[in-house]
């Protein structure tokens, strides 16, 4: 398969056609972005780093019946995924209390929340991804009714998942934000990308954070805590083959 002309290129990854139909090659880059891209760093290896955590759990998603996007990793900072039409929407989920969710509502940090909160936002970098509810989204006709049941299911399904497999890392899942998309034959199913650029983590015992808070709060090196969550998805998946 030969990567081709440039299709887009987004704030992390850059999108390339490809010479098989339906197959779109993503390159991982080398970039660090906070404040909904208006602030940009160059980080060098992590792409990398993005690129492998994406493809652990993404195949571990895949292995617990979830649908995706992906079909594999092609190099250490670029994989193929399905070509897909993109939903307009950031679906996210929490199970505790941080960031903006914290502030809005005053509650303590890492709070349980129970059942987890599920919220949603119009993707729009012109608009800044305002949040958007059920009501909103059908009157713009952004989904139907029935497809905006399936994905809150199906992202509730992730966050189960997901949730286990941090666990078994050492890692509790705060928050996370996810993307759907639709493929050519119309299904819906779970695209973008999972890794702590958009996964709040922290350490189950320390509660130090594990994501890119370190770098939109200048705490730490990104790229130590991105090594050291690869790390642990590594040994902990070895460690469940033993």
């Amino acid at each position: 398969m030969q990567k081709l002309a440039v299709i887009k290129e987004g704030k992390a990854k850059r999108f390339y056609e490809t010479d098989e139909d339906g197959v779109v090659w993503v390159e991982y880059l080398d970039q660090a972005t906070a404040l909904n891209g208006k602030r940009k760093d160059h980080i060098e290896g992590k792409g990398s780093l993005n690129n492998q955590i994406d493809t652990i759990l993404f195949e571990n998603l895949m292995d617990n019946g979830i649908k995706t996007h992906f079909i594999k990793q092609v190099s250490s900072n670029e994989q193929l995924v399905k070509t897909m039409k993109m939903i307009p929407l950031e679906v996210v989920i929490r199970n505790a209390a941080s960031g903006s969710f914290q502030r809005k509502f005053q509650i303590d940090y890492l709070k349980p929340l129970n059942p987890p909160v599920v919220e949603t936002f119009y993707k729009s970098d012109a608009l800044d991804d305002p949040f958007i509810n059920e009501s909103q989204i059908l009157a713009l006709e952004i989904v139907t009714d029935e497809e905006l049941n399936f994905i809150t299911d199906y992202a509730l399904k992730v966050n189960q998942v997901l949730s286990t497999r941090y666990a078994q890392a050492g890692l509790k899942l705060v928050d996370f934000k996810l993307e759907f998309g639709k493929t050519n034959d119309g299904e819906i199913v779970l695209a973008d990308e999972i890794s702590p650029d958009n996964c709040r983590l922290v350490d189950q015992d320390t509660l130090a954070s594990f994501d890119k808070d370190v770098f939109r709060k200048d705490t730490g090196d990104l790229v130590d805590v991105y090594s050291e969550v690869l790390r642990r998805l590594v040994e902990s998946k070895e460690a469940a083959n033993v």
